[in-house]
């Protein structure tokens, strides 16, 4: 009986394993969509860049994570030898590189923001000193328990701030602090002119396209692998996704007006909202948060780019910083039993902890932006802006003629 106990649970343990190294990959092939997105989203001149931002931010991010981040989040450290981290058939490695292709967001998050005019190696310092320790400090403080933060929610409120799979913590994170990064840059040369708005639009709509499909197929492993072990996966994550990623779909179509840049950013509005409650919800609650998501994110971008003339050329802010943020609340909204949801949330803790995010991303990467800004400048000159970043930087164009 013994040995039959001991081979069951090695195979759950060597399942768990493969489970969460299944959404370790899918997460990472997400990265291909950040990609994408970007280059089908960013002048011709600056596609190579936007190509090679995304490659070089997940291997820097993936080395400051390993060394600092996770031991910032989770005080664990891989300063052991290979037989000890082996045991339990790598689960804990495993569980690194799924986190980590998390924290590798929050600098793809940012690209899409400063795209077409920042520096290339002030920026890769800076994505990863957020993610060694920006990042994984409000990661810790949420989902590591540190400080007592989520105790003292608790004690207080009821429950703590429930974010199943990173609206706030990941998405909210990454938007706000891309904020600050894209203030701190300015507006891309030419955009703003006589009191006008010049149109800089998309170079590639298919590539902008096969950007959000790879992200909205790979958001079932960030979403539904959240459990990180195969008895805690629930197909009702798994619906609730869908839900509110067809609501961001077609509430971006109607207040979007048929616009192809709204409509394919419009369901992943709403997988960024749902992330927190995914696991609470009522799927039909999901379908609202989606819609309002897609809503918000057409509304917000069109008064940031025109009104307000902040040159976020993906509109990463309305999209990860401000739908992450109202999916962080409203998962203390619908995931209330009294919505149809499965409860245990507290609206207030959900509130507060929402802020905290916005806050912690706002005065870190003032921090760190400002730091690289002051020392080494964070944008290209005005000749590099104007011939491209991809000349300018890489010495190459996206596409030859020959």
């Amino acid at each position: 009986m013994e040995t039959v106990n001991s081979a069951v649970e090695t195979l759950m343990q060597s399942a768990n394993t493969l489970f969460i190294l299944m959404g370790a990959i899918m997460v990472f092939a997400m990265h291909a969509g950040f990609a994408f997105l970007e280059v089908g989203t960013v002048r011709h001149k600056n596609q190579v860049n936007a190509l090679v931002k995304i490659m070089t931010d997940f291997g820097f991010s993936a080395v400051a994570y390993f060394f600092i981040g996770y031991w910032v989040a989770y005080g664990i450290t891989f300063f052991q030898d290979a037989e000890a981290l082996a045991a339990n058939n790598g689960y804990d490695l495993v569980k690194f590189f799924f986190l980590m292709t998390f924290a590798a967001a929050i600098p793809a998050i940012v690209s899409g923001g400063i795209a077409e005019r920042a520096k290339f190696w002030p920026m890769l310092i800076a994505s990863s000193l957020v993610v060694a320790f920006v990042y994984p400090f409000f990661e810790g403080v949420i989902w590591n328990g540190n400080f007592g933060f989520q105790t003292w929610l608790e004690d207080t409120f009821g429950a703590g701030f429930h974010d199943f799979a990173g609206s706030v913590v990941v998405h909210g994170v990454g938007g706000w602090i891309a904020l600050v990064a894209v203030l701190m840059l300015g507006a891309r040369s030419g955009r703003y002119r006589d009191n006008r708005v010049v149109a800089f639009p998309p170079s590639n709509i298919p590539f902008l396209a096969l950007g959000a499909w790879i992200l909205c197929i790979g958001w079932f492993g960030f979403n539904v692998m959240s459990a990180q072990t195969l008895d805690g996966i629930s197909g009702l994550v798994a619906v609730n996704s869908l839900m509110a990623m067809v609501g961001g779909i077609i509430a971006a179509l109607l207040v979007g007006k048929n616009d192809p840049g709204f409509i394919h950013n419009g369901p992943l509005a709403g997988l960024v909202a749902v992330c927190a409650g995914s696991d609470v919800m009522h799927p039909m609650g999901s379908l609202v948060v989606g819609a309002v998501a897609g809503v918000l994110f057409v509304w917000v971008f069109t008064l940031q780019q025109n009104k307000w003339k902040v040159d976020d050329v993906l509109g990463v802010w309305p999209l990860h910083g401000l739908c992450g943020v109202w999916g962080g609340i409203a998962a203390g909204i619908f995931g209330s039993e009294a919505l149809g949801g499965l409860g245990g949330v507290s609206f207030m803790s959900q509130l507060i902890g929402s802020v905290a995010g916005v806050l912690v991303a706002v005065v870190g990467a003032a921090v760190v932006y400002g730091m690289i800004k002051a020392i080494s400048g964070l944008r290209l000159s005005e000749e590099e802006e104007y011939n491209g970043a991809d000349l300018s930087i890489h010495k190459i164009e996206s596409t030859s003629q020959e």
